[in-house]
Formats: C-alpha cells, structure tokens, sequence
C-alpha cells in the first residue's frame, strides 16, 4: 500500500495544473470582457448553465469517493454531500478501512451540525497556569462553522460562480494567468473573518479552474489552540495534509521563534460535465504547496432533489 500511494500521489502531482500569475496584479481585463470581474463572473455562471437554471437551484445532493493522502498511505472515503441554498450544508463521510462509523459535518445557518455531536469543552486547567477569572472561553462551534463556511464558499465558487449570503464574498480582478489549457482570469474575493481567496477562471471556456488561498500565519509567541477532540480549527475539514504529519524545520535563514507563512492550498475543478442543464465538475482535487492532499471523484450528483430536514438537526 505504501509504495501504491507514493506512485499514485507522485504521479498526482506531476500531473497538476499549475496556474502562474503574470507580475500585472491589479492589471484591467481585455475590453471584450466587459473590464471588471462582475463580467468575468458572469461569463462563468453562462458557462454553468446560465443565470436561470443556476437560479433555481434550491438543492444538490451528490455521491462520491475520495482518496485522501495520510503519510505514506492512500485512504479512500466514501461520502453523500447535502446542500440545501443558501444556508445549509452536510458532508457525510464513511472510511470502509476502518472501523470508525459514518461521520458528518455541516452547518444550518450558523448552528454546527456535527454527528456524532462534538464533545464538551474540558474544564480549564487549575493552578498557576489557570486562565484568569473571568476569561472568555473560546466558543469552538462556532469556529467549527466559520470553517465548514469557508470551504463550502470555495466549493460554491466551482460549482456555481457564485457566493452566498451564509458567506458573501466580494471580488476584484486582479491578473492574468497562464495554464496547460490557456490563459485565465484571476479574481480576488474577500469575505468575512479576513478571508481571502483567488479564483481561476479560463479564458476560453469560462469554467472555473481553480481556487487558491493562504491561512494566515500563526501570530508571534502564541501556539496553536488546543482542540477537544472531535474539533478542528477553522478550514481544517479533515486531517492534516502529509506536509504536517512530517516534522519539519523553518526556512534557512529565519530568525528564531519567527512564525513562517504557511504554504498556499489549491482546489482544482475539472471533468465538467452536463447534469440538467448544469456544468458540474465531476472531479476536484486538493493540494498544499507542491503535494496533493486528496482527490475526490463524483459519482453522481442530483439538482433539486428532496432533502429530509433531520439531516440538518442540530444535535445536543
């Protein structure tokens, strides 16, 4: 298994697009375009099936696999994605290696929907490293559903060419790009929280790319938060990628106890394919710096289908 995984996550990775910025940030689009990134956007949500078909879209449900990399290791998990427009999201997830059960994770506009339902906060440590009385407790869940919002706005950006109001974002053009395919177009959006992401969008057939973004740098002299289990920071909606099960030292020449920026994640969408209407990548792929972390295939997805509303109930 360990030699599989490594051919498979090296070839992965050779195989990746590689989307570089030309040195023109801030740089207008051609005038056919229509000069800023509402013309942009809107080309994309064309190329998905335009603003009608896309407009009624009130549910999608999909079924899927993903082969996600742990260390040396090639994991598959088996998932059922739930979106019901505009604020509520659910991904099941099931490794048929492991023994662990169905898992599932999700928001119902700003309640963490979590089964099984996350633990509760241990009590704070007693004596001298005691935080002081009064002291705000960090609220996890809700750092739980920033999280989960952040990547269902990047997931929304290939599936729809949009954001929504359970996490608006707002864009500008930024640059050109040249891939393997031709030249895209970049657009910054920014949205709550100091999030910051940059979509790829390709010139000649409109259709997302793919999206980029750096989480922020850890701040001088804090270390992580320490996370209950069955909790994770904001954005880490799974394990960490291989780059941080591997114990690894900061950048030649960095002075000491600097915190260093952490490496730019991607989220390739590819394998477009009609479903009503629709344009739907039916392959996504994920990486951090030069390693892919995981890739997901879909196997089918169902545009406005029927969603029982337990699955969203917010557990206790």
């Amino acid at each position: 298994m360990r030699g599989s995984a490594q051919c498979v996550a090296a070839a992965v990775t050779l195989a990746a697009v590689c989307l570089t910025a030309q040195g023109r940030e801030g740089a207008q689009p051609p005038a056919r375009r229509g000069g800023d990134a509402t013309a942009v956007l809107a080309a994309a949500r064309e190329a998905l099936g335009g603003e009608k078909k896309l407009s009624a879209v009130k549910t999608l449900t999909a079924v899927g696999r993903t082969r996600q990399v742990r260390g040396d290791n090639l994991v598959p998990i088996e998932f059922e994605l739930f979106i019901e427009l505009p604020d509520k999201y659910l991904k099941k997830d099931e490794i048929p290696a492991q023994e662990t059960g169905v898992t599932a994770t999700g928001f119902n506009g700003d309640a963490l929907v979590q089964d099984p339902p996350p633990p509760p906060l241990p009590d704070p440590p007693a004596g001298a490293g005691a935080p002081p009385a009064g002291a705000m407790r960090p609220n996890l869940s809700a750092m739980r559903v920033t999280g989960l919002k952040q990547d269902f706005a990047r997931l929304a950006l290939g599936l729809f060419g949009t954001s929504f109001p359970s996490y608006p974002l707002t864009f500008t053009y930024v640059a050109e790009a040249e891939a393997p395919q031709g030249k895209a177009d970049v657009l910054e959006g920014k949205g709550p929280n100091n999030f910051t992401v940059r979509l790829f969008i390709s010139r000649e057939t409109h259709l997302p790319l793919m999206v980029s973004w750096t989480a922020p740098a850890p701040q001088r002299g804090r270390g992580p938060m320490a996370m209950p289990p069955g909790m994770m920071p904001p954005g880490q909606g799974g394990p960490p990628p291989p780059s941080a099960e591997r114990p690894q030292g900061p950048p030649a020449g960095t002075p000491a106890g600097a915190p260093t920026a952490p490496p730019e994640s991607r989220l390739y969408f590819a394998d477009y394919r009609d479903v009503d209407g629709l344009q739907l990548p039916f392959r996504i792929r994920r990486a951090v710096g030069a390693e892919t972390t995981e890739e997901t295939t879909f196997d089918r997805f169902k545009v406005n289908g029927k969603i029982d509303p337990r699955r969203f109930e917010v557990r206790k």
